[in-house]
C-alpha cells in the first residue's frame, strides 16, 4: 500500500498546487468525497481530473492570503464586472500567473473582513501575525489501514508553557448563526475533517502532554462580516472519527482492488425521503 513504511514529517514551504496534487496520500477533503453523497467513483475521476479554480472559492482565498500572510498573490483588477473583453481577458492573465484575481469591491470587501478579524476580541489575538505557522503540510501513515494520510491545517498555534496546541480553520460563510453552523458543519463534514486534523497532529507528536485543540473560525460573507469561533464537542469529534475510519477503509480497499465503485451496480429500490413521504401522506392521504 502506498506510503505505509513511511515516517511522519513536517513539510514546510510546499506549495500549495503540489500539496493538493499528491495522489500518493489522501486529504480530509478527499475522505469526505468518499462517503454519501459522494463516492469512490466520483472521487477517483475528480482526483484524475482536477477542476480549474472556481471564482465563489476567489474571496476565500484572498481571506487567507491577507489574514494569514500565506497563499496565492492578489490581483486587484479595476473593473465593475467580467462583463466585458478587457476585464475577463485580465482574469484570466492573473489566474495563468497564479494569482487570485478580485474586482476592486471584492477586494474593498475582503479588506472589510480582515478588519473584522483583527478587532474581534479572541479572533484577533488568535491571528495576530507572527503568532502561528500558516499552511504547513504535514503527513502520516494510518495504522489500521496503511493508508497515507496529510493535512495542511490553514493556521497552527504552537504550545505555549502549559498550554494546548491550537488548529485553526478559517472559513467563509452566509450565516454564522448557531443554527446555521451546525447545519454546514454537518453538511460539509466538518466534524470530520477536525477529528482527521486532530488525529494528525497526534501522529506528529505536536501535542506534547495537553490534548490539541481545534477551532473553527466562521466569518460571514455580508456586513458587518460577523466572526463565530467553534470548538465542536467530543460526540461530534466521535462521529467524525467514525467516520473518517469508514473513508479510510473504503480507501484502502480501492487502492488494494483498483476498484471504484459507484453508487450501486443492481436497481436501487428507492422510497421518498422521510420527511416528503409523511408531508405527502398528511396531504393527500
Amino acid at each position: 500500500m502506498s506510503g505505509a513504511a513511511e515516517a511522519p514529517k513536517v513539510v514546510d514551504g510546499l506549495p500549495a498546487e503540489d500539496y493538493h496534487a499528491d495522489t500518493t496520500s489522501i486529504s480530509s477533503t478527499g475522505l469526505r468525497a468518499l462517503l454519501p453523497p459522494g463516492c469512490p467513483a466520483q472521487f477517483h475521476y475528480d482526483r484524475e481530473h482536477p477542476a480549474p479554480p472556481k471564482r465563489e472559492f476567489d474571496l476565500g482565498n484572498a481571506a487567507h492570503r491577507m489574514i494569514l500572510g500565506d497563499g496565492p498573490d492578489i490581483d486587484v483588477l479595476d473593473f465593475d464586472n467580467y462583463l466585458t473583453k478587457d476585464a475577463r481577458q485580465a482574469r484570466d492573465e492573473a489566474r495563468a500567473m497564479g494569482a487570485v484575481p478580485l474586482l476592486r469591491h471584492e477586494y474593498e470587501q475582503i479588506e472589510a473582513m480582515v478588519a473584522a478579524i483583527r478587532q474581534h476580541p479572541i479572533a484577533g489575538p488568535l491571528f495576530a501575525p507572527g503568532t502561528g505557522i500558516a499552511e504547513r503540510s504535514m503527513y502520516w501513515t494510518d495504522p489500521a489501514t496503511g493508508v497515507r494520510c496529510r493535512i495542511r491545517p490553514d493556521w497552527l498555534r504552537p504550545r505555549e508553557e502549559n498550554g494546548r496546541l491550537i488548529v485553526v480553520d478559517l472559513k467563509t460563510a452566509r450565516a454564522v448563526d448557531p443554527a446555521a453552523l451546525q447545519r454546514a458543519v454537518y453538511e460539509h463534514g466538518y466534524h470530520a475533517q477536525a477529528a482527521f486534523y486532530l488525529s494528525g497532529v497526534r501522529a506528529l507528536g505536536l501535542h506534547g502532554d495537553q490534548e490539541p485543540a481545534f477551532i473553527f473560525a466562521f466569518q460571514a460573507k455580508t456586513p458587518p462580516y460577523l466572526i463565530h469561533l467553534v470548538e465542536l464537542d467530543f460526540p461530534a469529534l466521535t462521529l467524525g472519527a467514525a467516520r473518517n475510519e469508514r473513508a479510510l477503509r473504503i480507501y484502502a480497499d480501492c487502492q488494494r482492488t483498483g476498484v471504484w465503485p459507484g453508487f450501486n451496480d443492481r436497481i436501487t429500490y428507492l422510497p421518498l425521503p422521510p420527511y416528503a413521504e409523511k408531508r405527502d401522506h398528511e396531504e393527500y392521504l
